[in-house]
């Protein structure tokens, strides 16, 4: 079974190709990066904009690119949420609409789902149960993920997200956008023992985070010392050091508690290289294995779509023709697929419609 899959929940346009037998066969992105960097952050009306001018061009790189046609794709998948609701309606209409065009079965995929599931794109996927640590610009989630469909919220942010917080600091110490990657790299030229910032939440039990206060302690921190570039960088570093110890902290925390010892990490802020290592060092030590998705696949991406769909459409699950965006929408509040009968293709008009 070949799937398109159409990722639009924010400021990325992703589509890719993914084929039960032969995994991924293509995939193509364009990042809106330039466009919003003028206004220092994402502006809902310009990200709709861009995904209408740039799905349809990408889908026909996308094709040339994986050598097939059109008659060739058994169902589409797109993000249904949560997200940015034009940019979702963009996604959603085309996908719907492609997939009534070619008379095809479509389905919404969970935006955070797809970030769960991108390492299992991977040569060497992790088994089930294992422990997600899912850290991005829009969320920070901890969760036991037992199978597919079968999502525990072991903790989340109580205010900022990792990667929001890494971006509202850049910005306060005048990076540019987008702030996050900016601030990571100035971390790399800072004394790690000039200053010392607080690790959120990690002095009580849970699995619950809150990086707001480290913000507003950089913030403070800045205005008490010379604007020099070391400050800065000090600064930086300082931040990027409590927000990666608060993570491992957690981490450790919830693999223990569980008595998993698979780590997976997803989301942008997962493709920073310190957290990675040690996250790695975390997981030899615990006994247990981390994996990642590759750095393409930790930012929003239309692969990640395609194999949930592919996994939810084999299952016989789809949506009903009806164009719908769900830009709140819970990740344990999703069905579990259930097993496709031996030979089974779903077609049009059957099937377990999914509800919001």
């Amino acid at each position: 079974m070949l799937v398109l899959g159409i990722e639009t929940s924010c400021d990325e346009t992703g589509v890719a190709l993914y084929e039960g037998e032969r995994g991924l066969l293509a995939h193509a992105l364009h990042s809106q990066v330039a466009q919003h960097a003028e206004y220092g952050g994402v502006v809902p009306e310009l990200a709709c904009r861009d995904h209408v001018r740039k799905a349809i061009p990408l889908l026909r790189d996308l094709f040339r690119q994986a050598g097939v046609g059109k008659e060739a794709v058994s169902g589409v998948a797109y993000t249904s949420g949560p997200g940015l609701v034009g940019a979702l309606l963009v996604g959603a209409a085309l996908g719907r609409s492609l997939a009534w065009t070619w008379g095809v079965p479509a389905v919404g995929v969970h935006h955070m789902e797809g970030h769960l599931l991108a390492p299992m794109l991977e040569s060497e996927p992790p088994g089930f149960p294992f422990i997600a640590l899912l850290v991005s610009g829009g969320h920070t989630l901890l969760v036991r993920v037992e199978e597919v469909g079968v999502y525990y919220v072991l903790g989340e942010s109580l205010d900022d997200a990792a990667g929001e917080a890494y971006d509202k600091t850049a910005k306060l110490l005048g990076l540019a956008y987008p702030g996050g990657p900016a601030l990571a790299k100035l971390a790399e030229y800072g004394e790690p023992t000039r200053f010392t910032f607080p690790r959120p939440m990690t002095d009580r039990p849970g699995l619950d985070f809150s990086f707001s206060g480290l913000k507003t302690f950089a913030l403070n921190t800045w205005k008490a010392v010379e604007p020099t570039a070391q400050n800065k960088a000090d600064i930086a570093r300082a931040f990027e050091d409590a927000v990666i110890d608060t993570l491992i902290i957690k981490c450790r925390r919830a693999l223990r508690e569980t008595g998993i010892r698979n780590l997976v990490v997803a989301g942008g802020v997962g493709a920073n290289r310190r957290l990675r290592k040690y996250l790695r060092e975390l997981a030899e030590q615990e006994g247990g294995q981390v994996y990642y998705p590759r750095p393409d696949f930790c930012t929003d991406n239309g692969a990640m779509i395609a194999y949930v769909g592919y996994r939810r459409l084999i299952a016989g699950q789809y949506d009903s023709p009806v164009i719908q965006a769900t830009p709140r929408w819970l990740l344990d509040s999703l069905q579990v697929p259930a097993a496709p009968a031996a030979g089974y293709r779903p077609v049009p008009g059957e099937g377990q419609g999914i509800e919001r």
